[in-house]
């Protein structure tokens, strides 16, 4: 029996779900499927430049599990931006940030508003 899937701790949810081409003729409609945690990786790491392992601590999940991870979520931008196709973040093993913990993010936790 497999060991069940440890849930990433994610900090923020994209604001949009959904991204493809602009030009809709050149576009072939077939969708590739990010996971939110795939999206919490590309964001920790590409954009705020995270390392690995800070990465790994901040989802709560080990630096080899994050950089599985990585890789599926740049390959399905590489097929999203090099093929035409829609992109579509959804799902995965997640636990969103109830934005209590003040070292969350390095800062860059999107806390929830009451």
């Amino acid at each position: 029996m497999p060991r069940p899937k440890k849930c990433r701790k994610v900090c923020n949810l994209p604001d949009s779900d959904q991204f493809g081409p602009l030009n809709k003729a050149q576009c072939n409609k077939q969708y590739v499927t990010m996971t939110v945690d795939e999206y919490e990786t590309i964001r920790l790491i590409d954009l705020h430049e995270y390392t690995q392992e800070e990465c790994a601590n901040q989802m709560k999940v080990a630096r080899t599990t994050i950089q599985a991870i990585y890789n599926d979520a740049r390959k399905k931008l590489a097929q999203s931006l090099v093929n035409g196709n829609l992109l579509r973040i959804e799902g995965g093993d997640i636990l969103v940030c109830d934005g209590l913990d003040k070292s969350c993010c390095k800062g860059n936790c999107i806390k929830k508003s009451d």
